[in-house]
């Protein structure tokens, strides 16, 4: 038995993302005693793999076929099921962003497996194997029990720290089989947005809400995140009235995003809202109503006026930048 992990890469560099999940498999394979194999698709250079044995991965499998270098779920489905096959790998593993939940329910059905999606923390029994997650809007914890042989997982970012490793990963070329029946789906056009940080990779989020009361007064909003090398983003009331483009918004029914510090500035904090932000590691909130929800859920506070607040922190910021040349 072993442990395969789906280490997605952004144009053949691995982000923190990718060392969180082999770390986490990590820590499960050495309760199992056995051993790590992280798969690779797409074009990635050797040095750029070995980073992954630096986390925990015994083995490296690269699959670098010409037709894998756009994402296509059922080709990629059907490539990490036949690593699984050939690792020996009765656990799989995937990020829980956007292309984890495409590709982890595919690999699940191909593999028999049963999943869970959203996990926060490693076993906390291997008989029955038992894992935690998230529920009822990030309000609580359920502890699942997968009774089934194979398992597959989605690993909710910021759940483990990165631990590095004194190991070497030994890199190994892995050809699957392939059909054109994989590749039925076409992308003919891929567009980046180019110039900023991706929201759902931001370590840092700015994010603002219905107290910025009018589109006009994003600048300074803007200005601190650009500041603190983070994203912008919104609640829902003002994607909907054309503040901020949708892409912004965050909560249950927009991006659902766990960074290490998140600015909630003047937004109240309904429940939807903090479904898709609560798992930040830091929330900083700013709202005029001692009694707004977004308090409950905060790790700092300020009760005030988010226009005047703002300011403050920009200008506090400037000053700690200066001072350290």
């Amino acid at each position: 038995m072993s442990i395969l992990v789906y280490t997605e890469n952004w144009e053949g560099k691995f982000k923190k993302l990718s060392f969180e999940l082999v770390t986490y498999a990590r820590k499960v394979a050495d309760q199992m005693g056995t051993e790590v194999v992280a798969l690779s698709i797409g074009k990635v250079a050797d040095d750029e793999l070995s980073k992954l044995g630096a986390y925990g991965a015994d083995k490296i499998f690269k699959a670098e076929d010409e037709r894998l270098n756009v994402l296509i779920n059922k080709a990629f489905s059907s490539v990490i099921a036949q690593a699984a096959e050939k690792a020996g790998a009765n656990i799989v593993i995937f990020a829980h962003n956007f292309s984890g939940k495409a590709l982890a329910p595919r690999v699940a059905v191909r593999m028999k497996a049963g999943a869970v999606t959203g996990v926060t923390a490693v076993p906390s029994s291997l008989e029955p194997f038992t894992v935690k997650k998230k529920v009822f809007t990030n309000k609580a914890f359920a502890d699942v029990v997968v009774k089934s042989a194979n398992k597959v997982l989605t690993l909710f970012q910021n759940s483990v720290g990165l631990e590095e490793k004194a190991g070497k990963a030994g890199i190994e070329a892995f050809t699957p089989a392939l059909n054109d029946e994989d590749f039925k789906t076409r992308v003919l056009e891929v567009n980046k947005v180019t110039g900023k940080v991706l929201l759902t990779d931001a370590e840092i989020v700015v994010s603002g809400g219905r107290g910025m009361k009018s589109a006009d007064n994003w600048g300074p909003l803007e200005e601190l995140a650009g500041l603190l090398g983070g994203a912008t983003a919104c609640s829902r009331p003002v994607s909907d009235e054309g503040w901020r483009p949708h892409e912004e918004h965050v909560g249950q029914t927009g991006k659902i995003i766990a960074p290490n510090l998140y600015f909630a500035l003047g937004i109240s904090g309904a429940i939807q809202h903090l479904g898709g932000v609560s798992s930040s590691k830091c929330i900083v909130a700013v709202n005029t109503d001692k009694d707004a929800p977004i308090f409950e859920a905060a790790d700092y506070g300020i009760v005030g006026d988010v226009q005047k607040v703002l300011p403050e922190f920009i200008a506090a910021l400037k000053k700690l930048k200066e001072a350290q040349g």
